[in-house]
């Protein structure tokens, strides 16, 4: 196989048409057996070098292999909104914050936005950071009681001394807009996706999107965290995806990405996942959102090398833009499922 590549990369880099040759070396791509991985390495560098001559930076937002985040959003949200509208008084969402948390504001900023989109009154709550874990509890439980409540959002970090998961199962299942009680996650053995963590349903919106068959379609889950990782891969399997989890014990992670369909990542990791650990077609969902420091300054970046892998993917997700835009779209959609339950339950 390597004999054959090199014949092939030779007579690539004969064809005089810059066009013409991006389209025979991700021809070539397809054709390299996944287990390839000098070879496959050496025609992504060559790829991403001709993509670069061929596809001016300005115009590669508008590459269809980008999963746009922003215009799912838009969807959900305007589904959101003529629900709203239908009603005549909406209850709120509750965000609480605990201590001083520069690093939730941007979230913080987000959610406020989509809210305001979707037509849900939205009320900000900071708490000291010196409260205690029994008053934390008491306010939620107070809020849970509440009917004007519609859900109650916890921003995260919290301070060191509070206990997140209790405060987690102390907001009643049905008005957990987040999805991250106990009994909201147990839920999802059960294949009742509907009031499921939002970052790990806004992968799954975003692997539909690609259009390919969810029966039968090979995952593999980089990342097993309680509130992403696990969820995420459960939701999959009640699609009837086939999924593997891979975490930081698993011998080699790559073994297991090449041969999948979709590949979700999840890990906080700055370019952990290169193009050689991809699929040629495959799709990749970044959930990662990691800062770095560039030659311009601080720069957001995920848990993929995205200009590298984007010359094997068939579809990727960019950061930002990307799986972002979607958890919050995912979290109003909730709200609007936290409304219609609690009505079926008697509380509204």
């Amino acid at each position: 196989m390597i004999g054959q590549s090199s014949v092939a990369l030779l007579h690539c880099l004969t064809c005089r048409s810059k066009k013409l040759l991006l389209a025979k070396v991700t021809h070539l791509l397809s054709q390299i057996r996944v287990d390839d991985s000098a070879v496959l390495r050496s025609f992504c560098l060559l790829n991403q070098a001709l993509e670069q001559r061929v596809m001016p930076r300005s115009k590669r937002s508008l590459d269809h292999r980008f999963i746009n985040g922003i215009e799912v959003k838009k969807r959900i949200i305007s589904d959101v909104r003529t629900y709203t509208d239908e009603q005549s008084n909406m209850p709120r969402l509750v965000s609480i914050l605990i201590g001083d948390v520069p690093e939730a504001a941007v979230y913080v900023r987000n959610q406020v936005r989509g809210a305001e989109q979707a037509g849900l009154p939205f009320e900000q709550r900071d708490w000291p950071g010196d409260i205690t874990q029994e008053d934390c509890k008491a306010r939620i439980l107070a809020m849970n009681d509440d009917p004007t409540v519609l859900g109650v959002i916890l921003q995260r970090p919290v301070p060191d001394l509070i206990n997140v998961r209790s405060l987690q199962s102390a907001i009643h299942p049905l008005k957990d807009v987040e999805g991250m009680n106990p009994a909201s996650i147990g839920n999802i053995v059960y294949s009742d996706v509907a009031l499921a963590p939002c970052t790990a349903a806004a992968s799954v919106a975003l692997i539909k999107e690609t259009g390919l068959p969810m029966q039968g379609l090979e995952v593999v889950m980089i990342g097993h965290s309680e509130i992403v990782g696990k969820p995420a891969a459960m939701m999959l399997m009640a699609e009837g995806c086939t999924v593997t989890v891979c975490h930081h014990m698993t011998r080699s992670v790559a073994m297991h990405s090449r041969r999948a369909d979709v590949v979700v990542v999840a890990v906080g990791k700055a370019h952990l996942v290169g193009p050689d650990m991809i699929k040629p077609g495959a799709a990749v969902i970044d959930i990662g959102i990691n800062q770095i420091d560039a030659d311009d300054g601080p720069k957001i970046v995920g848990d993929v090398d995205t200009e590298a892998v984007l010359v094997v993917a068939g579809w990727i997700t960019p950061v930002p833009g990307g799986v972002g835009p979607v958890t919050v779209a995912i979290l109003m959609r909730n709200a609007m499922v936290a409304h219609q339950r609690q009505i079926a339950a008697g509380w509204l």
